[in-house]
């Protein structure tokens, strides 16, 4: 099981190569940081020739996925994934369920309920598929719409 949830994808370019690093660099706010600040252009990022590293600008949820890809002569790639600030977070965030047995164990005479052991994977499980898979795919779809609308290309199913 991977904790944290990836997505790439391939797209096939409508324009030239030149005309849609082009887009990309007028709609991208250049940042070495990638953090969300209020501004007028639709990503936040660094762009190297032809490879990008990019997240959306949308202010409170644009930074959750960061998109890493590059642009070939007629197509090209991008790889979404959540960005390092919100998984070390995410990771402290998970490692409360697993806290909780260990104080259970060192504070408690006996054993803890196998009960009490099956809820804390649960809180796990749940913190995993319930909060982190369903914010990484509605987050991630919203970038990857933003970033076809900006470069204006379609998507080859794989």
């Amino acid at each position: 099981m991977k904790i944290f949830p990836t997505k790439e994808l391939n797209f096939k370019l409508i324009d030239d190569q030149a005309e849609t690093l082009n887009r990309l660099n007028r709609r991208t706010d250049k940042s070495e940081n990638l953090t969300s600040q209020l501004t007028d252009k639709s990503f936040r990022g660094i762009i190297n020739g032809n490879e990008f590293k990019l997240i959306s600008s949308a202010i409170g949820k644009g930074a959750f996925c960061v998109m890493i890809g590059a642009i070939e002569v007629d197509k090209g790639n991008v790889k979404v994934e959540i960005h390092k600030a919100f998984r070390i977070l995410l990771s402290i965030i998970l490692c409360f369920p697993i806290i909780a047995i260990l104080i259970a164990i060192l504070i408690g005479k006996e054993e803890p309920n196998p009960i009490f052991i099956l809820v804390v994977i649960g809180h796990i499980l749940i913190i995993r598929y319930a909060f982190i898979g369903l914010a990484f795919k509605y987050l991630s779809r919203e970038s990857l719409n933003r970033l076809r609308d900006v470069l204006d290309f379609e998507w080859i199913k794989n």
